[in-house]
């Protein structure tokens, strides 16, 4: 599960953008409140139209300038203004949102370790998929790349899914994902790089 190349360079800039991925910026930011410590990772999963992959619907729906008569499901997202810091496509390729810095709209009513509005302390990563299609080997192995970058910048504890922070209402990245192997595949990342950055993963029961 090694990463690409060109991801073994990746670095968080001081500015919260990352290097060696795509940009495609999206208004549906804003900045975090002052002092907060920005210390947990969500994934996610997402696929628009539900269950197809590929297309620019996922950054038009963060840029706000989805087309909604592409799709008949389109139609309910038209008062949804959404994004997140991150997607991973299902080849790999990452692309950035909203600076890192500062606070996408990826949570929702959330709560994490009794802590509410999660957006305000934690970095969301969007991986094209579906809660019951596998995920892809260079998904995983961008994610850890990616992982690695973010905890080189910001100080990052804990690492959950979309459903463990909105229980009964969200099901994200679901039963498809595999969290031992992300885990796993972290560690062994970090032993080569010879960093130790421990992140508190969910139960995997």
């Amino acid at each position: 599960m090694s990463a690409p190349q060109h991801y073994a360079r990746m670095e968080v800039g001081m500015d919260g953008w990352c290097s060696s991925v795509m940009r495609d910026p999206s208004p549906n930011f804003e900045q975090r409140p002052e002092g907060v410590t920005i210390d947990l990772l969500v994934i996610h999963n997402i696929s628009l139209p539900a269950g197809q992959f590929g297309g620019t619907y996922i950054g038009d729906l963060f840029g706000n300038r989805l087309n909604y008569a592409a799709h008949s499901s389109f139609e309910v997202l038209r008062t949804l203004k959404v994004s997140a810091h991150f997607l991973i496509r299902r080849d790999g390729c990452i692309v950035q949102f909203v600076s890192a810095n500062d606070k996408a709209w990826h949570a929702g009513v959330s709560v994490f370790a009794g802590r509410e509005r999660c957006n305000d302390f934690s970095i969301g990563i969007e991986l094209e998929g579906t809660d019951f299609d596998l995920f892809t080997l260079p998904q995983y192995a961008a994610l850890v790349a990616l992982t690695q970058a973010l905890q080189l910048r910001y100080p990052l504890t804990d690492v959950a899914g979309h459903e463990h922070i909105a229980r009964g209402r969200k099901t994200d990245p679901g039963p498809s994902f595999d969290w031992e192997s992300y885990q796993k595949a972290l560690r062994e990342a970090q032993l080569l790089a010879l960093t130790h950055h421990p992140l508190r993963f969910p139960s995997f029961d």
